[in-house]
């Protein structure tokens, strides 16, 4: 039922921004100790997208993980993306800026930031006209 939200939700982003053509997905596993946030996003035609989570979130950032999308698909080279809590402070406290347009990036723990309760709004910008990616998060 959830995933049919989602794949709802999604599909209204769509629709909503047609001219546009962002749009963010966004799968939350919160069963276990450490949750995972999936992020899958396609960018509008000024190099943007956002999407925020359906839940509220606590813990420590424990790992931050970007994919670009393919060649033709990739985000420009440094793109930035923020995770932000309800106050706009970035959780991931400047972690998620100058990712890689070809490369899988990982940044630990010691350099993330923590959130308490709050949802969780993942800002991507610079990223060049319709390009994608994948963000996963951990938080503990």
């Amino acid at each position: 039922m959830r995933r049919a939200w989602l794949v709802l939700l999604a599909f209204l982003v769509v629709v909503a921004g047609l001219s546009a053509a962002m749009s963010v997905t966004i799968a939350e596993t919160r069963h276990t100790v450490v949750k995972k946030l999936k992020f899958t996003w396609v960018s509008a035609s000024d190099g943007t997208a956002s999407g925020a989570t359906t839940f509220s979130y606590d813990g420590k950032i424990e790992n931050l993980t970007t994919v670009p999308a393919a060649a033709g698909s990739a985000p420009t080279d440094n793109y930035d993306l923020t995770l932000t809590d309800a106050d706009g402070v970035d959780v991931l406290a400047g972690g998620g800026a100058n990712r890689d347009t070809a490369n899988t990036e990982q940044v630990v723990a010691s350099s993330l930031g923590v959130v308490a309760g709050s949802v969780l709004t993942l800002n991507v910008s610079n990223a060049g006209d319709t390009k994608g990616g994948v963000v996963y998060v951990y938080i503990r």
